[in-house]
């Protein structure tokens, strides 16, 4: 059953078993949170697609730019969101339709109306929390340090 997770525990069995992240906001500006974030998650071994429908055709940290979750053709385990709250509704509509696993709205962003419509669709939802902040915490946790080891 979907939930809104919370627990170490579960945001640690999310990340482990996430191996593709679609990133919804990327921007090619280094300076931009959703750059950096990107960039850290490309290192510690997971497949990130950007999705900017103003940077579609481009390529961001090497990586094909794609306009929508559902111009990709690949399975996408987790959604990581860095869009204003009230536009979080419609990529949750988005993010079940294409059968994604979880819906991860970042530092600062949260919905009630997306986490309900993402929770419906059967994906797991994490508000208001940042991926890379998360793992980092995780693996500095003594309880977590041997286990968390992202995909590759």
């Amino acid at each position: 059953m979907a939930e809104l997770l919370n627990a170490d525990m579960d945001l640690r069995d999310l990340l482990l078993s996430t191996r593709t992240i679609a990133l919804v906001g990327a921007s090619p500006k280094a300076n931009r949170a959703s750059h950096g974030v990107m960039a850290f998650l490309l290192q510690a071994g997971y497949r990130v697609i950007p999705v900017n429908p103003l940077a579609t055709g481009q390529t961001i940290l090497g990586e094909q730019v794609y306009a929508n979750l559902s111009d990709i053709k690949e399975t996408i385990d987790l959604v990581d969101v860095f869009r204003r709250a009230e536009d979080t509704p419609a990529i949750a509509q988005e993010a079940v339709a294409i059968g994604a696993k979880a819906l991860w709205l970042q530092l600062g962003i949260a919905n009630e109306q997306a986490a309900a419509i993402a929770m419906d669709g059967g994906l797991n939802v994490v508000m208001d929390r940042c991926t890379a902040i998360e793992i980092e915490r995780l693996r500095r946790n003594s309880l977590f340090q041997a286990a968390f080891k992202p995909p590759l």
